[in-house]
């Protein structure tokens, strides 16, 4: 089974190209919980499908650490459009279905395959942001708790955000758990991911929920906005259209793309 590997602001992920022949199946969630362990497998926050689907260039199907089918990954989402445009399917520009919808990208491709490429990559629109005393909860693909604060190098970040996800409100469904802080040059953000259960170096859809947040608490007039965001892993930027009735539109998750390398893996029965 050949793989690739492809990391967004340091989100990384294992792709494989099943538009010939299908080797992982949604049902394998063992067998891809150990691909992405980190000691005993190939190591990954995730692992991503590249299928064909009729009316669209590719469907991506996304699976947590755990093995289990999730929701929509915003990082996973920028790195299976460089990976279509690595395989020669796409050119500059690509739409895909995912499983909160269809998604239009934009590949700005460099000539080493290795170098980081720039994507962005339209996320759906938001209808609303629920606040919760402190904070914000709202879906941008994946659902996501935002809490805005300050000294946040120094947070725990994986006691707080285990605190969060496995409280009484959202242990059943889960839910990826964001701290913020408001800087002079943009938001600096660290992010729990459920199914990965561990902070990790970046969140594409956390990203995104943060800028939207960041609109919500500071009441900021209607319009086109650009929101920089810094993860651990890198500098990732949201653009979006604000609308006084509370919606977002036209939201894009822009950043760099990168293939980490390439790989074999032996097809043979599992057994950890």
């Amino acid at each position: 089974m050949k793989f690739w590997k492809y990391q967004g602001a340091g989100n990384d992920f294992i792709m494989l190209d099943q538009r010939m022949r299908h080797t992982i199946t949604r049902s394998d969630t063992q067998l891809i919980e150990h691909l992405c362990d980190r000691r005993f497998g190939i190591g990954a926050d995730g692992l991503i499908l590249l299928q064909e689907k009729e009316g669209y260039d590719f469907e991506m199907v996304y699976f947590n650490a755990d093995g289990k089918e999730s929701t929509m990954c915003g990082n996973g989402g920028r790195c299976i459009a460089a990976f279509a445009h690595h395989l020669g399917l796409v050119g500059g520009t690509c739409r895909f279905v995912a499983i909160d919808g269809p998604h239009d990208a934009i590949i700005k491709a460099q000539e080493d395959t290795y170098k980081p490429v720039w994507v962005e990559l339209c996320m759906k629109d938001v209808e609303k942001i629920e606040r919760q005393s402190e904070a914000f909860v709202l879906d941008t693909g994946s659902p996501h708790y935002v809490r805005f604060t300050d000294h946040l190098d120094q947070k725990d970040m994986v006691a707080e955000g285990r605190a969060v996800r496995y409280s009484d409100a959202f242990q059943a469904s889960g839910i990826n758990v964001n701290l913020v802080e408001k800087k002079a040059d943009g938001l600096h953000i660290r992010t729990y991911e459920r199914g990965v259960e561990d902070e990790t170096l970046a969140c594409g859809t956390g990203v995104t929920a943060a800028a939207l947040s960041s609109m919500a608490n500071s009441h900021a007039s209607a319009g086109m906005i650009e929101v920089p965001v810094f993860a651990k892993g890198g500098q990732l930027s949201v653009r979006f259209i604000s609308h006084d009735n509370g919606h977002f539109s036209d939201i894009w998750l822009c950043g760099p793309a990168q293939q980490v390398f390439w790989g074999e893996w032996p097809d043979i029965p599992f057994n950890r």
